[in-house]
């Protein structure tokens, strides 16, 4: 998006310094800010205003400051993430295509980056990078978006109550997708009510011309239609759901393909995604594209290329030709349990799973050792790693524990962020 900077003093109450010049964009990283870009300086374990000069030689065209000014133009602000969010919800109001929010504990941004390929298909479509969906990301990709895009869409994580209905005054979606609620961040807002309450912030957000689309196999999820001012629209496997999957089969790589019924005819989908959940986040992201009155079987079609954000259910071999079914980026019971599901759909006659801590649960040791069981009852052999949670002995190196990896074996790489899996991952791969 396109403004000066005069507008930016208005929009954060700001005091401009320097003269007005013209803005592209924004950016909070002066690593990798872009000429023409406004600088937005965040304090957090390092304080952004430490690196003004160094965005400032890169072409910055301006900077937040909280700060006395330091050269070039400078907007005085009292606080520079309340600034960016402000900014954000100002600029909100110049685009009037559809604005498609995503959130759920599990799977939000596997759906968001398959609706992104499925609507941009057929329209200009713009989405977050990587998981920028948090109270920086969300209105830096909004600031972000490219001057001839129709559609948005804007994935929402949460860390507490409120957080999804700040996001929601930002970005004012028109419709809104949940896909999931399950024990991620639970210890944060009471347990996984209190999550199902968080996601449902969105639905009470939409306007009564918008759209929630929600999924009907979760029962939490289908109960927010009672809170929703806007219509419903159900999608999954349940009977009554407005967009539902049939037919669902697996290649040998436990890639899905499904017939979807959907109230603008029906689809066949070919997913270049691994696991069968991966269907149920398509059928959402297709059900996007049939409210908005795109070409459904142009955006099915698409879905049969796109790949998906790194570290998730990403499937590669080995020299030695082993699986390795990399899901590093993050882990709670629910999407563990996918994940399982999915390395047991895989044609292989052994199948380890790496496992290591599922953080921000709220029940820890019941939820790992729930999981255990889970991949035992399954045929799965369990490694953990850095935690004694899953009620088995720990081991410090697992690419040594597993040894040799031969054609027939088949390996999961799983666990919350903070733990950084994905390095077992890269050297199972070599």
């Amino acid at each position: 998006m396109r403004f000066r900077a005069e507008a930016v003093a208005a929009a954060t109450g700001g005091r401009l310094h320097g003269p007005d010049v013209a803005i592209d964009g924004v950016s909070f990283d002066s690593r990798s800010i872009q000429p023409g870009q406004l600088f937005v300086p965040l304090v957090a374990e390092r304080d952004g205003h430490e690196f003004i000069a160094a965005a400032l030689a890169r072409g910055a065209a301006a900077y937040l400051t909280t700060r006395p000014p330091v050269g070039g133009t400078a907007i005085e602000v009292p606080d520079t993430l309340r600034g960016l969010m402000a900014l954000a919800a100002v600029q909100r109001s110049s685009f009037a295509g559809p604005v498609i929010a995503v959130t759920g504990s599990v799977g939000k941004t596997s759906t968001k980056d398959l609706a992104w390929a499925a609507l941009a298909a057929g329209r200009p479509t713009w989405a977050n990078e990587r998981s920028f969906n948090n109270e920086q990301g969300l209105p830096t990709t909004l600031l972000n978006t490219p001057d001839l895009t129709e559609v948005l869409v804007l994935e929402m994580g949460m860390r507490g109550l409120g957080e999804i209905a700040e996001l929601c005054s930002i970005a004012r979606p028109t419709i809104g997708v949940i896909t999931r609620v399950a024990e991620a961040h639970s210890d944060r807002v009471g347990g996984i009510e209190g999550v199902a309450r968080a996601k449902a912030e969105l639905i009470a957000a939409l306007p009564h011309d918008g759209l929630a689309i929600l999924n009907a196999d979760d029962v939490r999820v289908r109960a927010m239609a009672s809170q929703s001012a806007a219509p419903v629209l159900l999608y999954g496997d349940a009977p009554d759901a407005d967009v539902r999957l049939d037919d669902l089969r697996l290649d040998d790589i436990a890639r899905p393909s499904f017939l979807l019924h959907t109230p603008w005819g029906q689809c066949r989908v070919h997913l270049a995604a691994s696991g069968r959940h991966m269907a149920h986040n398509a059928a959402a992201a297709l059900a996007c594209v049939g409210a908005i009155g795109g070409d459904l079987q142009g955006a099915a079609a698409a879905l049969a290329e796109v790949g998906l954000t790194a570290m998730r259910m990403e499937v590669q071999r080995t020299a030695a030709g082993a699986i390795v079914l990399n899901d590093s980026y993050n882990a709670n019971p629910t999407s563990v349990r996918a994940a399982l599901d999915a390395l047991a759909d895989l044609p292989a006659t052994r199948r380890i799973a790496v496992l290591g801590l599922m953080a921000e649960i709220s029940d820890p040791e019941a939820e790992h050792r729930a999981i255990l069981e889970y991949a035992r009852g399954r045929g799965i052999e369990v490694l953990a790693v850095g935690t004694e949670l899953y009620g088995i002995e720990p081991t410090d190196d697992p690419v040594a524990a597993l040894g040799s990896l031969a054609g027939g074996d088949a390996v999961l790489v799983k666990a919350s962020r903070v733990v950084g899996l994905e390095r077992v991952a890269a050297a199972l791969l070599g």
